[in-house]
């Protein structure tokens, strides 16, 4: 199935490459069009995703979701597929669902897991939303996206699975500052705690690869703390419609309002061992 690629941020333009491997891309789309005319030029694609059977949009937040899907109006037809790995409201997904459905348009929502590092490599977690018959079809393409793609059911459930991940990551990522801060406290080799505890019960995804940020008291963005705060707002407003307040949520949007105000918010999330450090008031950052 050829397929199109609109975003192509820091994960978007590997999952594009990704796709271009498996023999599947015909063209990129980005709305800074330089972008999207270097890696056409790179891989010797159309700088534009039209004429598609099917269509991959990985974007930001819910309005350039909208603006993206505004802008395919022209080259949408029946039978096409639209694929959104953004993370975005789950509300949001299922208007554009049926929006979409209306011009014969299958629609998922296809949220992932993993980090730059996950598009890199095509191992994401790939949690979809929509109908299964659609999923059925698209799954080929998504195969080649990620290392684990499972259909969660009808129109955004997977926004409400990757809103799951997000709340888990929360804590963990609160949990992995905290200990490393206590590490560092008490004086500990840092990379030999990363070392040994990476192999222990309490590891994690986070801290195997983001324990070495905060080792080494640098943040390069990988999941930055805005549109992890972004996407936990999200998760706060889907929490309320059933009357619930997640503690684990409110902390950390509270840390990383701290964290944009200071100047950290296009940081990763990691980022969060900065203030963590701060509870040991006699321990001197590194």
């Amino acid at each position: 199935m050829q397929t199109g690629f609109v975003g192509l941020g820091a994960m978007g333009a590997h999952m594009a490459r990704n796709l271009h491997r498996a023999g599947l891309l015909t063209g990129v789309w980005n709305r800074t069009t330089e972008k999207a005319t270097a890696l056409a030029a790179e891989l010797k694609v159309h700088a534009f995703a039209s004429n598609c059977e099917a269509v991959v949009i990985c974007v930001s937040a819910d309005d350039d979701l909208r603006a993206v899907i505004a802008g395919l109006d022209q080259g949408l037809s029946p039978n096409m597929i639209v694929m959104d790995c953004s993370t975005v409201g789950k509300n949001t997904v299922r208007e554009i669902h049926e929006q979409l459905a209306a011009l014969g348009v299958g629609f998922l929502d296809c949220p992932v897991s993993g980090g730059v590092e996950g598009a890199r490599t095509a191992s994401l977690a790939i949690m979809v939303g929509g109908d299964e018959a659609v999923f059925t079809r698209a799954q080929p393409i998504l195969e080649k996206l990620g290392k684990a793609v499972a259909y969660m059911g009808s129109s955004g459930a997977g926004q409400a699975a990757k809103a799951t991940n997000q709340i888990m990551c929360a804590g963990i990522i609160q949990a992995v500052g905290e200990a490393m801060a206590f590490a560092h406290a008490e004086c500990l080799p840092l990379k030999r705690v990363i070392d040994v505890l990476g192999k222990g019960a309490g590891s994690s995804w986070y801290f195997v690869n983001r324990a070495p940020f905060m080792a080494n008291n640098n943040f390069p963005a990988g999941f930055r703390v805005r549109l992890h705060d972004k996407d936990l707002k999200i998760c706060r407003d889907m929490a309320a419609r059933h009357g619930a307040v997640l503690p684990v949520v409110e902390s950390t949007l509270e840390e990383y309002a701290k964290l944009i105000a200071q100047g950290y918010g296009d940081e990763d999330i990691s980022a969060i061992y900065r203030l963590k450090t701060k509870l040991f008031p006699d321990s001197e950052s590194t």
